[in-house]
This record gives C-alpha cells, sequence and structure tokens, in this order.
C-alpha cells in the first residue's frame, strides 16, 4: 500500500474513533442532566485519543513534553469555561461561545510563548482553579429541561471532534511536543455541548453543564501532571493508562461525594 494510501487510512480511523467516543460521551451528558454530564464530558474524551495517536508516531519523550504544554492549558479552559458561564446567562451562543473560544485561545498563545516547568504548571492551575469554581458555583443548579435532537446533533459533533484529531496528528510532527500538547488540550467537548445546548435548552440550563464540570478539570489537571512524570519511566502506554485511570477514579469520588450530600440532605 503507498505510504500516502496508509497515512490517510489510518487518519481517517483515528478521526472515526475519537469521534465515536465523543458523540457517546455527549448523547449521555444530555440524558443524565448537567452533574453527572458534566462529571463525563470532562473525561479525557478527546484529549486521550489524541495522546494515544501521537504515542503511536512519537516516543515517550515527545509525549512528556507534550504534557509539561498542557498543564497550563487546563487552566485557560477554566478561563473558557467561566468566561462562558458568565456570558450564557443573558447572551446569545455566539456571543458567549465565541467570547470564550477567543479567551482559549489568547491563552493557548500565552502558553506557546511561554517556558514551563511542572511547579509553574502546578502554580498557574491552583490559581486558576482557586479563582474560577468559586464564581462559578452559583450557576450549577438549574433544572435541565427537555431536550428535543436535531438531525444534523451527531454529524456536527462528529465533525468537531475528527477535525481537531486530524490537525493535531497531521501537525504534531511541525509544531513539535509543545504545540501538539496544546491542541491536543481544545476543550471539543466542552465547545460542542455549548454550540449544541444553548440553542436548544437556554444559557442557563448550558452554563449549569459547564460549571458543574469545573471540579472534573481539577482531576484532568492531576492526570497530566502523573502523565508527565511517568511518560519516560513506564513508557506511554501504561503512562496514558495511568491517567486514565486517575481521571476516571477522580470523577467517580466526584460522583460518590455528590449522593452522599445529596442523601445527607
Amino acid at each position: 500500500m503507498p505510504p500516502d494510501l496508509a497515512f490517510a487510512l489510518t487518519l481517517l480511523l483515528r478521526m472515526a474513533v475519537t469521534a465515536a467516543f465523543v458523540v457517546t460521551a455527549s448523547i449521555i451528558t444530555e440524558r443524565s442532566g448537567p452533574v453527572i454530564g458534566a462529571l463525563v464530558a470532562t473525561l479525557p474524551i478527546s484529549a486521550g485519543p489524541s495522546y494515544v495517536f501521537l504515542a503511536l508516531d512519537h516516543d515517550a519523550a515527545f509525549i512528556a513534553q507534550g504534557a509539561l504544554a498542557s498543564l497550563p492549558v487546563n487552566a485557560a479552559t477554566m478561563s473558557l469555561a467561566l468566561t462562558y458561564v458568565w456570558l450564557a446567562q443573558r447572551c446569545s451562543t455566539v456571543v458567549s461561545l465565541g467570547a470564550a473560544v477567543l479567551v482559549w485561545f489568547a491563552l493557548a498563545a500565552v502558553v506557546r510563548s511561554t517556558e514551563w516547568s511542572l511547579m509553574s504548571g502546578i502554580a498557574v492551575n491552583a490559581v486558576a482553579f482557586a479563582i474560577v469554581l468559586p464564581l462559578m458555583a452559583r450557576f450549577r443548579h438549574v433544572k435541565m429541561p427537555v431536550i428535543v435532537r436535531r438531525w444534523y446533533d451527531i454529524p456536527l459533533r462528529a465533525a468537531l471532534v475528527a477535525s481537531l484529531v486530524a490537525t493535531v496528528v497531521t501537525l504534531s510532527s511541525t509544531i513539535g511536543p509543545a504545540g501538539s500538547g496544546i491542541l491536543a488540550l481544545y476543550p471539543v467537548v466542552l465547545t460542542s455541548l455549548m454550540l449544541l445546548l444553548q440553542p436548544r435548552i437556554g444559557g442557563p440550563a448550558t452554563a449549569a453543564v459547564i460549571a458543574n464540570g469545573g471540579w472534573g478539570l481539577m482531576g484532568f489537571g492531576l492526570s497530566i501532571v502523573a502523565l508527565h512524570l511517568t511518560a519516560v519511566r513506564l513508557e506511554s502506554a501504561l503512562a496514558l493508562s495511568l491517567a486514565l485511570a486517575i481521571c476516571v477514579a477522580w470523577n467517580l469520588a466526584l460522583w460518590t461525594w455528590g449522593r452522599r450530600r445529596r442523601g445527607a440532605v
């Protein structure tokens, strides 16, 4: 098989697999309400497959460096979430989502132009969570309206995710580990939920899903730290498995804690 054809077929397979993961997760989000939906949405559904495919093409050192660049981007995602949650209370989808995405790309550009250490990445996450979580807290509790699915929902979600995977995989050799780590963490799931849910259920209900995802993003940050520290020591496959396990365990712990709090009321 010609190399170009093999690359194209492999890329299409990667795009399809990742899109399937994200579409499934977003459907669960719609049906389970803002709390459970947020915990599902903050699992590494898009970043995880992107990193797996990067690991197939690059060595463990590349993955470790990519994770180091991804860490401060997690803080940028928190800023995106806060921007959207505030604006969605009174603004249209175009304004709310557009402003949030602009904030993310502006902060990603800062991340790209800065040399990051592990400690500085952890510090910027700690500051972001300390500021953003309290500011989003009052927007978390909104009753989820009934959602009517439209014919283009699933194709649109799949296209968004597939486009990100194609971009990350295709450009990874050109933009290097730092650029790949930044692109891999673009919040496809969160932005697709904003785009698809707000026109149907309104800004406050959609914002509640995003606001409930803040604590889940904290666990995601911990998984990135683990990936950076273990990629070279354990090799990429084991390090990625450990990072996934941390995310799942963290979100399960949040779910259990939330159930106990509701039961105690």
